[in-house]
């Protein structure tokens, strides 16, 4: 569970009870008591009327009601632009999820911000449905660790067939980017996910190997980008 997503059901947790002690909000979202002080503090510094102690419990006072998302201005328009972004880039099926997430999110947000809108647009002009053709079930694929055929074309116009692990999709310089172990080649490749031909995702699943996950790929840039910045630069 995400942090952000633990502070909410600590929030409506209290709402619903007289007092609760931090060991039962422990046992409940699977965290330490040690979490628990930690968010219940961070709560109260954000203005959420918890009163109580650490061995005694804790409670919400009931008259006061705490809207399960609040935004200020900026974080409103953060979102709003995000969620344009991935309808337009994002594939169909994450594409429908966010307008679905952007009709909640405004039912729940207070008076003072229902007419905020951003400025900050993706317009859909002129973009090649068949360059997000393959996202929804690569993004599927990376998530369920099914292995995936494709057949890609490189710049050189070169076609190769490949059978990967995928593991990340990365936008970058406005392009879908796959990032996988490759079979082939026995090592980490990136695939432009417009350059592929075809894909086909296995019922497979790869299992968890030292040297060939995304942690192992991100350390290896990490590396790669500090000796960079040691290397002397020419004037």
């Amino acid at each position: 569970m995400r942090r952000a997503d633990r502070l909410f059901q600590i929030v409506q947790i209290l709402r619903h009870r007289r007092l609760t002690t931090a060991a039962q909000l422990a046992e409940r979202l699977a965290v330490s008591q040690r979490t628990i002080y930690r968010d219940i503090q961070d709560l109260c510094l954000s203005g959420i009327p918890i009163e109580g102690e650490a061995g005694v419990g804790y409670l919400l006072r009931q008259e006061v009601n705490v809207p399960p998302l609040m935004f200020n201005e900026v974080e409103l328009e953060a979102i709003q632009v995000g969620i344009r972004m991935v309808q337009t880039w994002g594939g169909k099926a994450l594409g429908q999820a966010a307008a679905q997430a952007l009709i909640k999110v405004e039912a729940v947000l207070p008076n003072r911000l229902k007419d905020m809108q951003s400025l900050m647009f993706s317009p859909d002009f002129y973009l090649d449905d068949a360059e997000f053709q393959f996202l929804d079930p690569l993004r599927i694929a990376a998530r369920e660790r099914r292995y995936c055929q494709i057949c890609y074309r490189d710049a050189k116009e070169d076609v190769t067939e490949r059978r990967l692990r995928p593991l990340a999709i990365y936008f970058w310089r406005g392009t879908w980017t796959l990032l996988g172990w490759c079979e082939l080649r026995g090592d980490f490749r990136s695939f432009r996910a417009d350059r592929i031909v075809s894909l086909e995702c296995e019922s497979e699943q790869f299992a968890h190997t030292p040297g060939q996950e995304l942690a192992d790929f991100v350390a290896r840039m990490d590396e790669a980008s500090r000796e960079y910045e040691k290397a002397p630069k020419a004037d």
